[in-house]
């Protein structure tokens, strides 16, 4: 990526005015690449290098870090926005995988691959960060009848933006271009093999990511993308890259969940009990809904198994964290106790 002004990378007031006085002109530069030990900064002197080090916060790709007059880490700034999830796997600690993102690209493909449960995650995580979701609806070529497909997303909510496009036709990406003017950054995530590095290097005009094929028998894409990453697109504006998300676990996501499934947390305000879990409990209005046609029962399971997903994640990440504190202050304690035998 090219030397860039601050203004062009997405700097912005919220991010100015936490630069108090003591600081002003120090240098600040914004995470373009995360490495297993090292992040890539760019600045408006340059390109800047990081080693991850014990004592650092948790920084991910985007961030806007405060640096030293030498260039060393100094202090993380807030952000504006942030995705996360529970790490894949049995660990039990929370990944970040992406900060101060504008709109959240979620690539579908129109295949077998198609699942609308997978578009509520994604739209569960985009509105608990408080970013705007354009479905796009890729590899619309391969597909006899995408306005279907298109139908269906978009019953999800009236006011949702659902694009269909063949990734490899620029003229066809013109419908995304509004929102990757200058200075927005956009987010690209979807599961692997749904066309994200095509998307991507169609987007900015160069072969940036290798691509590659899916499995015929069942629409399985494999990894092609490793690393996240920022590039710039001609337009001005920032493309965020991240690998194919075969997991995407939910946690501390409650807004999120109920913000994506509105009609139902708006139906559940006139059930009889205020702790109604929408089963068989009388007076449900959600069931109700549910019989009378107006809700898709589907809709209901999705919900409710987000819902329990991220409080036992949440739960557990919270347990987690308290045990780590608590033999923090026993380490603590010990080395204190260790220091006054000594004196």
């Amino acid at each position: 990526m090219a030397a860039l002004n601050l203004a062009q990378l997405g700097w912005r007031p919220f991010f100015q005015q936490q630069i108090d006085l003591e600081h002003w002109g120090y240098p600040v530069g914004r995470v373009v690449a995360q490495h297993r030990n090292r992040l890539e900064l760019l600045s408006e002197n340059g390109w800047v290098e990081l080693a991850l080090q014990p004592g650092l916060p948790a920084i991910t790709v985007g961030d806007w870090v405060l640096l030293t007059p030498e260039c060393q880490f100094l202090h993380l700034l807030e952000r504006q926005s942030l995705f996360r999830r529970k790490a894949p796997g049995s660990k039990v600690t929370e990944q970040l995988i992406a900060a101060n993102v504008d709109t959240l690209f979620v690539v579908t493909s129109l295949n077998e691959d198609f699942k609308l449960n997978r578009i509520e995650r994604y739209l569960s995580l985009a509105n608990d960060a408080s970013v705007e979701p354009v479905i796009v609806l890729s590899k619309a070529d391969l597909c006899r009848d995408p306005g279907r497909f298109q139908q269906e997303v978009q019953s999800l909510n009236p006011l949702l933006m659902v694009e269909t496009v063949n990734c490899l036709d620029a003229s066809e990406i013109q419908k995304l271009l509004p929102w990757c003017g200058k200075g927005k950054t956009v987010a690209l995530m979807g599961s692997s093999g749904v066309g994200k590095s095509t998307l991507l290097n169609t987007l900015l005009g160069d072969t940036i990511q290798a691509t590659g094929s899916i499995r015929e028998k069942d629409s399985k894409g494999r990894h092609v993308t490793t690393g996240r990453s920022l590039h710039q697109m001609k337009g001005g504006g920032l493309l965020l890259d991240t690998p194919g998300l075969r997991e995407l676990q939910l946690t501390d996501c409650d807004e999120g969940v109920n913000s994506t499934f509105s009609e139902i947390t708006s139906l559940a305000e006139h059930c009889r009990f205020a702790n109604c879990r929408h089963d068989n409990e009388p007076g449900c209005a959600v069931q109700d809904a549910i019989s009378q046609g107006e809700l898709q029962s589907r809709r209901l399971s999705s919900y409710q198994k987000l819902m329990r997903e991220q409080e036992f994640n949440s739960a557990t990440l919270a347990e987690k964290r308290a045990k780590d504190k608590r033999f923090g202050k026993m380490i603590k304690s010990v080395l204190s106790e260790k220091k006054t035998r000594r004196n």
